[in-house]
């Protein structure tokens, strides 16, 4: 079915655009209920499988644990700080530009039956630190418990995610519903198809080339890369939030690395603070808004200090639909001038672009893990010629 996902996931959506008039109310606000309960429920469940994986993972890497976190959190740092700072130069093509941007009308949301709040035990974050120092520990002290508890985690972490695939397309389906009745499909294409489209356009080309470079130039590893990636986009496309879509991105990640352990351990730990989409996505938006208001072009200087920020601030970034905007208009004020009219009309357009952002942030994380997984790969293999040159 995970093969099959694609398409399957492709019929849902154009089904719901083209039956949209003749869906009635109450269904449209039962499926919505219905893909938010999911989503309650992932998330819930999201702690407990990150600390499953990370433990699992540090278990298996056990001396080599510290180290393989730390490189993934500095290039982390580095492919966020690269892709803000080749935004940049998407944003000054923008600025000059005649534009002439009108603010998204007031949307009236679509209401679901019932409201499914479940409580979340403990934070991400935290379910992610105590993964890793759990696991570096119980290895150190009790190796052959650790290994055996590693397995029977992985074990029912794996077939809690294959039981998840399942549920996508009624996942997915409420979500779509959602937007379309609440136009926003509608205004994305009508009123700022020209910003959006540079936007996409440059996440998008940006994703791919690395997708390309990661597959050294050849074609069929490339594309195979991709479309193992597209269950995953497709539903961060849908459901607006990249933790939402873990599990599919994990199971993509996994197909594409030749290490799986390191695809398990990257997802997790990287699902919100490595956001390629965010990087295009929130600094071309605060050009466009720059102009729109008569403000002054940021110097590259000016730009270099929000991008330091910019990225500091992608470690506090809220596992929410529109998370990704919030953290970052103190930053936006503060660095780029922007006052209050400017905050609210960045945070309206990037809502309304939140899920090409989210799939490009769900795309990104495949590559990010891909390309971890070749870079423990390179250093294992400079480590084992090493060895054989003493020996």
């Amino acid at each position: 079915m995970f093969r099959k996902m694609p398409l399957i996931l492709v019929v849902v959506i154009l089904a719901i655009i083209f039956l949209d008039p003749i869906i009635p109310l109450p269904l449209k606000q039962f499926l919505y209920a219905i893909s938010l309960s999911i989503k309650s429920v992932i998330v819930m469940a999201l702690p407990f499988i990150i600390f499953g994986l990370l433990f699992k993972a540090a278990v298996m890497l056990s001396s080599s644990a510290t180290r393989i976190i730390g490189m993934i959190l500095a290039l982390v740092c580095c492919s966020n700080f690269v892709s803000t700072f080749l935004s940049h130069y998407v944003g000054i093509w923008i600025f000059h530009f005649d534009l002439s941007m009108i603010s998204p009308k007031e949307l009236t949301e679509l209401k679901p039956l019932w409201s499914l709040d479940l409580p979340k035990i403990i934070a991400n974050d935290k379910a992610m630190f105590a993964g890793i120092i759990l696991g570096i520990v119980a290895s150190k002290l009790y190796k052959g418990a650790a290994n055996t508890l590693a397995v029977h985690a992985e074990k029912y972490i794996g077939t809690l995610l294959k039981g998840f695939v399942y549920l996508i397309p009624l996942f997915v389906a409420g979500f779509v519903v959602k937007l379309q009745y609440d136009d926003v499909v509608g205004t994305i294409v009508k009123d700022y198809t020209t910003i959006f489209a540079l936007i996409a356009l440059a996440q998008f080309t940006y994703i791919l080339l690395s997708y390309f470079a990661l597959s050294n130039g050849r074609i069929k590893e490339f594309a195979s890369s991709v479309k193992n990636m597209l269950p995953a986009a497709i539903s961060g496309f849908s459901t607006m939030s990249s933790a939402a879509s873990m599990p599919l991105t994990i199971m993509s990640a996994e197909n594409n690395a030749k290490n799986k352990d390191i695809a398990r351990s990257v997802i997790p730990a990287t699902v919100n603070i490595h956001l390629v989409g965010d990087c295009f996505a929130i600094p071309i938006f605060a050009y466009a808004v720059l102009k729109s208001y008569g403000m002054e072009e940021p110097s590259l200087m000016n730009y270099l200090i929000f991008a330091f920020y910019f990225v500091l601030a992608k470690f506090s970034v809220a596992a929410i639909p529109g998370g990704g905007i919030i953290v970052m208009l103190p930053i936006l004020e503060t660095y780029l001038g922007f006052n209050a009219d400017m905050m609210s009309f960045i945070t309206a357009l990037y809502i309304l672009f939140d899920p090409v952002i989210t799939c490009a942030n769900v795309l990104g994380n495949g590559a990010f893990a891909k390309m971890v997984d070749r870079t423990v790969l390179s250093l294992e293999r400079l480590k084992i010629m090493g060895y054989e040159t003493k020996v």
